[in-house]
């Protein structure tokens, strides 16, 4: 069975207080669309470790030291032809060096 994938899922972890920022930027920019609806979105709160390493410029926490951040993970669906503007933007608001940005393929009924 071969697909053709035209969406995909955008999965962000982002500290709680730019989520808002976050999810605007991307909906702004057109993810977030299922059928006759924007800004279509899940979030779940999560808790986020990690440890910055020398040469890192932590938005969050210190150098060599474990951190532990209450998060929100946020969820939206994108068109393909329009995710490399997205991710773009997503880079620019968000406070992170280094987001962690999942990009999973979807599959439509149609392709079964």
């Amino acid at each position: 069975m071969k697909f053709d994938i035209k969406k995909v899922k955008i999965i962000v972890t982002v500290p709680v207080e730019n989520s808002k920022e976050v999810r605007n930027a991307i909906c702004d920019e057109g993810a977030g669309i299922i059928g006759n609806y924007e800004y279509c979105t899940i979030s779940t709160k999560c808790i986020g470790t990690f440890k910055p390493l020398d040469n890192a410029n932590p938005y969050i926490g210190e150098k060599n030291k474990l951190e532990f951040v209450e998060e929100e993970k946020i969820e939206a669906r994108c068109d393909i032809n329009i995710l490399k503007k997205v991710l773009k933007r997503l880079r620019e608001v968000h406070p992170y060096e280094e987001p962690a940005i999942d990009i999973i393929p979807l599959i439509s009924e149609e392709d079964l």
